[in-house]
């Protein structure tokens, strides 16, 4: 490879998931770290650390200046964003290219336009894609009113720089849709920078589908197969799985060539994610949003493909082909993936900082702990409470679902309430089971 030193511009699970890519690699990589992760496993593993700023997030892995400055001080010749903080931040893409770096991800022309949601949809509609029926930028509540009157009740209002299912409104009434318009403007604003919204109809009980897709600078663009990410608590994956259960072949083809066909038409370079909505009785399906980064959930489409795509990320950052064909892109078995987040479910999922006292990580065939934590270590209350994820892979769906009731018995954390528990019910629900769960089955779960 030509290059030599990558910065990862993250922290946490995949921080450290990176920094083991690059080892493999033999790539040197460089960490960043905040006050609170001095002592962090990404830390420790990388070749050279360097402290960026004070420990919350605006201080420091949100800072671009900040985090531009260690890859100048460090010799990087590459970022590595990981997903979230600066991930998809167009403008901190073009500032690490103008600094004559390597980007590890999409041209931030394609991260800005893929980002707005309204921009992405005219996208997906010129690439043939199908998307959900809605209505252009709004200008205003009584201009949302008229665009509902052509789209039909139930809607969602979504604000056009949004993600992570923030600045989403439902609305089933003029009435309701004035007020929820001020709300989702006011929240786009403050979370996003930008109070532009949009309306969408609402699918009443779809799946969420994504497709994951990798393309290089020579032209090859490939999909890896669907993850089913419809397990959601407000709009916050929870449990995620590959292939997704009961989705008939025709559909799956359709989907993952429609995922392909979207990225030929944006330019994409690099791992990325189209996500759709999917109505199960009819099969038709919408584009909804497209993620230009690595997912929370890459490892379980790397398990059922046996591929390592931020490997595969980093090559093409380097100007590599693609190194298979889609007819050698083969999904065999079945993965699930187990977010772990440091919240109490039973106390309306309240984040749960604090210190790890015991640890006790699952093993055995087929099971895969991503996590940067070990006993004795402090959670901090500055980042996301997601500390680790369990993946686990077997021949089939029912041999994976066992493995992973064996394995979630096996985890043991103390210290700090967690998700754990909530999976181990889950995966004896009968709906769960079955595969037949929407993204609304959490609303009514007893948690």
């Amino acid at each position: 490879m030509s290059l030599s030193t990558v910065l990862v511009a993250n922290r946490g699970e995949i921080a450290l998931r990176i920094v083991r890519a690059c080892r493999e690699l033999g790539l040197r990589s460089v960490a960043v770290y905040s006050d609170a992760d001095a002592d962090a496993a990404h830390v420790r593993h990388a070749d050279h650390a360097v402290h960026i700023g004070k420990s919350s997030a605006t201080k420091s892995y949100l800072d671009p200046d900040a985090v531009l400055a260690a890859a100048r001080s460090s010799g990087a010749d590459a970022v590595h964003p990981g997903y979230g903080f600066l991930s998809e931040r167009a403008a901190f893409a073009r500032a690490v290219t103008d600094a004559g770096l390597v980007w590890v991800g999409p041209p931030a022309g394609v991260i800005e336009r893929m980002g707005d949601k309204a921009a992405a949809r005219a996208v997906a509609s010129r690439a043939g894609v199908p998307v959900v029926p809605g209505s252009d930028e709004l200008a205003d509540a009584e201009d949302a009113v008229a665009a509902a009157g052509r789209i039909g009740y139930p809607v969602l209002v979504k604000a056009a720089a949004g993600g992570g299912g923030r600045g989403i409104r439902p609305a089933s009434s003029d009435e309701e849709l004035r007020r929820v318009v001020v709300e989702a403007q006011r929240e786009a604003a403050s979370a996003f920078g930008s109070d532009v919204v949009y309306l969408e109809r609402a699918l009443q009980h779809p799946k969420h589908i994504e497709v994951q897709v990798l393309a290089d600078t020579h032209g090859g663009v490939v999909h890896c197969f669907e993850r089913d990410c419809s397990m959601q608590r407000r709009r916050q994956k929870v449990l995620e799985e590959a292939p997704a259960p009961g989705l008939d072949p025709d559909v799956r083809t359709a989907m993952c060539d429609a995922a392909v066909a979207l990225a030929r038409e944006t330019g994409y370079v690099g791992a990325g994610t189209v996500e759709f909505l999917l109505d199960p009785p009819s099969g038709e399906f919408f584009f909804i949003e497209m993620n230009t980064r690595i997912q929370v959930e890459h490892p379980i489409t790397e398990l059922v493909t046996g591929l390592d795509l931020v490997a595969l990320q980093l090559r093409v950052a380097d100007g590599e082909a693609l190194p298979m064909a889609q007819d050698e892109i083969v999904c065999r078995g079945a993965a699930l993936e187990f977010r772990v987040n440091a919240e109490d479910p039973a106390d309306d999922f309240l984040p749960s900082p604090g210190e790890v006292t015991a640890l006790e990580l699952p093993g055995g065939p087929g099971v895969r702990v991503d996590t940067a934590l070990a006993a004795g270590d402090v959670i901090p209350p500055f980042y996301d409470s997601m500390v680790a994820k369990l993946c686990v892979w077997a021949p089939d769906r029912d041999a994976a679902l066992a493995r992973g009731r064996r394995a979630l018995a096996e985890y043991r954390v103390e210290g700090v309430p967690t998700t754990i528990p909530l999976h181990r019910r889950l995966l004896d629900d009968p709906t769960v089971i079955s595969g037949e769960y929407d993204i609304t089955f959490l609303e009514d779960f007893a948690l």
